[in-house]
Order: structure tokens, then C-alpha cells, then sequence
């Protein structure tokens, strides 16, 4: 009898569910999804977004019901964005201690305990015209910025927000928010911050979830050229020194090799954001019946975890949790 060639049997390995779940590597949990929430001024407000089907603006009178449906779920963590009535140049709205996301924080730590509150700090949803900071000869102003980023931290951390997730991109950002909360008494409340923020197309959707469309240029003078990877680096290592607890990186499917240096180069939690154009691409897939939503979404979040991520921010939460607990 001829002897076969020798090689490795690899399939073994995977010759039966049982078999491929005990050397299975990288596990989805619910625990690891953070669902971001979209607050607005008004009473019965529950406004579909149109280009994410699924997704909702609610007033404050829908939030308990909103907040009920996640913790069934056993979703740990929501990310609140904030939609004011009225805008200025100055987005007083985002540090106004009455401002919708600040009593929004207060609504669901009233309800409960058990739910984390990540307030997302940034001015873009409340300036008349878009950016995330003052602008001055037709850019946004870096260091006039600054207090009043700060500002909004601390008036989060009154309000009860568990985590500060700064999102503005602003040179020296998590420094001045690290200190502002320090001396506000809330050296305790830890800074996630938006470390690696690409100036991404993938973001239309949310712009049009937030109302926060720039209304003349665009964010590419202090969010990232897509083409960087080493900036990322210096991006995230500054964050460090300067105080961050957790790394964001955004968006997180088209970065997946920036979230492995990440998560390889700095041993802090890292966490991706599954932007609004991923989950939106994959919605209108799924409703002309072009792909699986469900193996879809449980292999890209998946996927998210493989490349480093240890949380991931996703639209897809709500459904995700109910697959994970099916399986």
C-alpha cells in the first residue's frame, strides 16, 4: 500500500459543533456591547433615523420603556447623544446643567443601578454650525475650545455619567478633561476617550441621527486622514499620558488592523465603535434580502473582538443581545 504524503489534519478540529466550540478562540458577549441612545427635547417623541432603520430619536417620556428593554436584555452600558431644541455658535446646550443628555443621566440613575452611563462630550450636536468647538477665521479654535469641553465633562459627572467619552479630537483634550474633572471633585468618573477618530465617510448616517451635519467644510483639520496608521499611534499614546482610560477607535470595520496596534501597544481597555454606515450598509443588505442580518452582524462583531477590541459601541446591541441568548 502507498504511503500517503504526510500533512496536517486541521479538520479535526472541526468535525463537529461540540468540537468547534471547545477550541473556539475569541467569544461575543452581551456584556461586551454598548448601545448608544439618541435623547431629544419634547414629550412623545420617537422619531425613526431614515438611514438606519431600527434606530430612534426619543424623548425623555420613551426613556424608562428604552431603559427597561436593555436591561431584559442584559446589556450593560449605553452611550447618550443629545439633541437640543435650540443651537448656538457657542454650544451652550452641551455644558447647560439643564441640557437634555444631563437630565437624561439623571432620568436613568434614578431608575437604576445597574446600567453604566457613557456621556459622549463634545459641542457638534449643539452648535449652530456643526463643529465640535469655537471657531475663529473659519476653523475650529483648539485651545478656546477646551474649556468648554470641560465644562460639559463636569456637568455630566454632576448629572451621574459613569464614564466620559470625549469625542472632539481637540490637541491636549483628555488632558484639560483629566484635570477639570480632578478639581470638580470627580476624580473617580474615567475618561473613554476617542483616541482614533477618522474623518470617515461612514459617519453620514449618525449625522443625520444627531442633527449634526457640519454647515460648511468638513472635520478633516482634527479628525484623522483614513490613510494614517502611524499618527493612530501618537494619537493614542498622548491620550495615555495624558489620562485616558479606555481607547476608542472609530470607525472599526475598515480599522481593524489600527484596533490590533492599539490593543497591542497599550494595556488599557480598547474599544471599537461600529459606526452608523456600518450598521446602516448591513440594514439594506438584510431588508432586500441580500445577506443573513443575523451571521452577518454575530461574525462582524466577532471579528471586532478577534482584532483586539475588549467593548464594542454598536447600533446592532439590542439584536445582538437576542442572538446571543438564542445560541
Amino acid at each position: 500500500m502507498k504511503k500517503m504524503t504526510e500533512f496536517k489534519r486541521h479538520r479535526r478540529l472541526r468535525n463537529s459543533a461540540g468540537m468547534r466550540a471547545i477550541v473556539r478562540e475569541t467569544e461575543l458577549k452581551t456584556a461586551d456591547l454598548v448601545y448608544p441612545l439618541f435623547v431629544v427635547e419634547g414629550d412623545h417623541i420617537k422619531n425613526e433615523v431614515s438611514s438606519m432603520p431600527g434606530v430612534y430619536q426619543i424623548s425623555l417620556d420613551y426613556l424608562e420603556e428604552e431603559i427597561d428593554e436593555l436591561l431584559k436584555l442584559g446589556i450593560p452600558s449605553v452611550l447618550l447623544f443629545g439633541i437640543p431644541e435650540e443651537k448656538d455658535e457657542a454650544g451652550s446646550g452641551a455644558y447647560d446643567p439643564e441640557g437634555i443628555v444631563q437630565k437624561a443621566i439623571r432620568q436613568i440613575k434614578q431608575k437604576t443601578s445597574e446600567l453604566l452611563v457613557i456621556a459622549d462630550t463634545c459641542l457638534c450636536e449643539y452648535t449652530s454650525h456643526g463643529h465640535c468647538g469655537l471657531i475663529h477665521n473659519g476653523d475650529v479654535d483648539n485651545d478656546a475650545s477646551l474649556p468648554l469641553h470641560v465644562k460639559t465633562a463636569v456637568t455630566q459627572a454632576e448629572a451621574g455619567a459613569d464614564i466620559i467619552a470625549p469625542s472632539n479630537m481637540m490637541d491636549g483634550f483628555v488632558a484639560e478633561i483629566r484635570q477639570g474633572l480632578d478639581e470638580a471633585g470627580f476624580a473617580h468618573i474615567p475618561v473613554m476617550s476617542y483616541a482614533v477618530k477618522y474623518a470617515s465617510a461612514f459617519y453620514g448616517p449618525f449625522r443625520d441621527a444627531a442633527d449634526s451635519t457640519p454647515q460648511f467644510g468638513d472635520r478633516k483639520t482634527y479628525q484623522m486622514d483614513p490613510a494614517n496608521r502611524l499618527e493612530a499611534m501618537r494619537e493614542a499614546q498622548s491620550d495615555i499620558e495624558e489620562g485616558a482610560d479606555f481607547l476608542i477607535v472609530k470607525p472599526a470595520l475598515s480599522y481593524m488592523d489600527i484596533i490590533r496596534d492599539v490593543k497591542n501597544n497599550h494595556p488599557v481597555p480598547v474599544v471599537a465603535y461600529n459606526v452608523s454606515g456600518e450598521y446602516s450598509m448591513v440594514k439594506a443588505a438584510s431588508l432586500n434580502g441580500w445577506i443573513d442580518e443575523r451571521a452577518i452582524v454575530l461574525e462582524k462583531l466577532t471579528s471586532m473582538k478577534r482584532a483586539g477590541a475588549d467593548i464594542i459601541i454598536t447600533y446592532f446591541a439590542k439584536d445582538a443581545a437576542k442572538w446571543l441568548q438564542e445560541n
